[in-house]
Formats: structure tokens, sequence, C-alpha cells
């Protein structure tokens, strides 16, 4: 397991990845709770698409799962928490 300031996040590689723009948008949406359906209509882009984009982060992060990605998503600042201004 990798730590990033002392946060494990199973055997997620914790280090900022070279991602796409469109890879930040997916991952930022799923972070903030949007389901598959919501992020596709969100972007205009099919399901599948959706599925294709968070597999390849999966495989770019190591991330096992949907939730590991989210709390990397945290933890590199893709998601503004409410009440942060």
């Amino acid at each position: 397991m990798l730590t990033n300031q002392g946060v494990t996040v199973g055997s997620a590689n914790t280090t900022l990845p070279l991602l796409t723009l469109r890879e930040k948008e997916v991952l930022s949406l799923l972070a903030e709770g949007l389901t598959y359906d919501a992020i596709a209509r969100r972007l205009g882009i099919s399901t599948h698409t959706v599925d294709t984009h968070l597999r390849r982060l999966r495989a770019k992060t190591g991330a096992a799962n949907r939730t590991q990605l989210a709390v990397l998503a945290h933890l590199w600042g893709y998601v503004r928490v409410q009440g942060s201004d």
C-alpha cells in the first residue's frame, strides 16, 4: 500500500499521473458523487465512454475501484469542498 501525507489509498498510486482534460473532468464529477449516467449527461458523452475513461483512470492510478478514485481526486484537489471558499 502506498501512502500520501499519511493517507492510505489501498494499492493505488497516490502520485499525480498525467491525465487528459476529459479524464480530469470525469474524475472530478465522480468524486462529487455523480453516477455514470449523470456524468455522461453532464459531459454529453455515452455511459460507455464514461466507463472507458474510468477504466483508463484506474489503470493510470492503480486504483481498484471508484471509491479509491474518488479519494485520489480529493487528495489531488480535483474536488472543491463545500464551504471552503
